[in-house]
């Protein structure tokens, strides 16, 4: 069978290739700005069509945007799988009581004075260890979703916490994808790539601990905080069978993390033990442990506030997240296959006169590629391949170009509700946004580390700090690590 292979088209002008992007925008933020309806599948799909508009007045058939908009599906569906599997995981750990063992222990063990600071820096440890910031959201992150529940502190709060200890694990783990594709792009060695992100990095965690540290005394430790505590702790042990058995599923998936297994056939794993432990040990039929993984768990155990922590999970609550993230990850496969992204790259590059702008540049051409395409590698790729030839024109390390494309494509991407890595964290978390209610929305701004980065980044570019000049040896590196090599 013969490879299609697309046509060459010359890039659109800058105002064609502009189209596309500056109306699916205003389009969704009729969707959910004026109708108050945070559903914008529909808004992505005119964008779309509005896309291959722009392609066929180029020249292009449906063929090469349909095949644009499928290689990037293509390259999305272990995210997607990836997905659907956290739902299945959700589901069984609940029956399995291994997320009750947690939030149990977690009630015991974590003072509510300090649970955000906590949060953060449990999840930065797990997700350093194991290089997955999606494994680690939908594992521990999930459990402290409920801790932080039965603490009284909102939602909201406590996902931030989590997704700003879990990305900045990713970030800097030499065993994440995207820290191994970065230094793949800008052909420049990992270990050097994550040293020169520290500068941006710690400042950004310091500053979000010194926030949640504050923010967590203050909502947390009162008297109607306490008798809730010992209202879910009494639920939990009645509904639940507790011991060491609850806690075999998530640490045979942390080990299987850890040797670097797959995600998909880790989380599996998961899946078919925590399965297994609640046939064993909480009384469930084999029919019961399918359909918590396909419907999630039910329970009524006369408590709503536990009976809202513990009714979900299953493949279908993933169901609005994954159509979510097909529509975004089509349209930005069409911007990219009709060359619209990279015109826009292009015309930016031409104005740019000094090391300032340029890095300044790439940190932003970074996240409105996550913005607008929904798709975390491709922020990744796109300006990294783009600006390279710039940061050698200059005399400045491409090391510069690789913080600047981690922090605006890793650290952004769980901001972007559509892109990839929000949609993800929106699911796993249990976020919910209703007609005229955005509040599980807040975990974006609260989420400090993940656009304090970037914002850190931007500031050094300004003053001149951590700026480094490139070395002769640069170009021809050696060291530079292929795609997927460390995975």
């Amino acid at each position: 069978m013969t490879t299609y292979q697309a046509p060459t088209i010359p890039m659109p002008g800058l105002p064609l290739a502009l189209i596309p992007i500056v109306l699916t925008i205003a389009l969704l933020g009729v969707q959910i700005f004026y109708y108050d309806d945070f559903t914008p599948h529909i808004p992505l799909a005119i964008g779309f069509g509005i896309t291959a508009l722009v392609g066929w007045l180029q020249g292009y058939r449906w063929k090469d945007i349909e095949s644009g908009a499928f290689q990037v599906l293509h390259v999305a569906m272990p995210s997607i799988a990836t997905l659907i599997i956290v739902g299945m995981l959700v589901g069984t750990w609940i029956a399995s009581g291994t997320v009750p063992m947690l939030i149990y222990l977690g009630l015991d063990l974590i003072e509510p004075s300090w649970f955000l600071a906590a949060a953060m820096l449990m999840c930065s440890m797990v997700s350093l260890s194991i290089g997955s910031s999606w494994t680690t959201v939908g594992t521990v992150g999930l459990a402290l979703i409920g801790i932080g529940d039965a603490f009284g502190v909102p939602i909201y709060w406590t996902a931030g916490a989590v997704v700003s200890g879990a990305f900045f694990g990713d970030k800097i783990s030499p065993l994440s994808d995207t820290t191994n594709l970065t230094p793949a792009v800008t052909e420049t060695n990992i270990f050097d790539h994550i040293r020169y992100m520290l500068p941006t990095t710690v400042p950004a965690m310091l500053i979000a601990l010194a926030i949640y540290l504050l923010v967590g005394g203050a909502e947390a430790g009162s008297t109607d905080s306490l008798t809730r505590i010992e209202v879910i702790k009494q639920g939990l042990a009645a509904s639940f069978t507790m011991g060491v058995w609850q806690l075999l599923p998530l640490v045979v998936v942390i080990g299987l993390a850890f040797f670097k297994v797959a995600p998909i056939p880790a989380l599996f794993t998961g899946v078919m033990l925590g399965g297994g432990v609640a046939i064993l040990t909480q009384g469930a039929s084999i029919h019961e442990a399918l359909t918590f993984a396909h419907s999630g768990y039910v329970i009524e155990t006369g408590t709503a506030t536990l009976d809202s922590l513990l009714n979900r999970g299953g493949v279908t609550s993933m169901t609005w997240v994954v159509t979510l993230m097909m529509f975004a990850l089509a349209f930005g496969g069409a911007l990219e296959r009709t060359r619209c992204l990279e015109a826009i790259v292009a015309a930016i590059m031409k104005r740019i006169k000094s090391f300032r702008g340029l890095q300044t540049s790439a940190i932003l051409t970074s996240i409105a590629t996550n913005v607008a395409s929904g798709d975390v590698y491709l922020s990744i790729a796109l300006p990294g391949r783009m600006y390279k030839p710039a940061y050698d024109k200059i005399g400045y390390s491409r090391l510069n170009l690789a913080r600047a494309i981690e922090e605006g494509g890793t650290l952004v991407s769980p901001l972007v509700p559509w892109n990839a890595g929000g949609a993800f964290v929106m699911g796993a978390l249990g976020l919910a946004v209703t007609s005229g209610d955005f509040t599980d929305l807040l975990y974006i701004p609260l989420a400090f580390a993940c656009w304090l980065s970037p914002l850190i980044g931007i500031l050094y570019a300004q003053l001149g700090w951590f700026s480094k000049r490139a070395e002769p040896v640069e170009a021809t590196s050696e060291a530079a690590i292929a795609p997927g090599e460390a995975r």
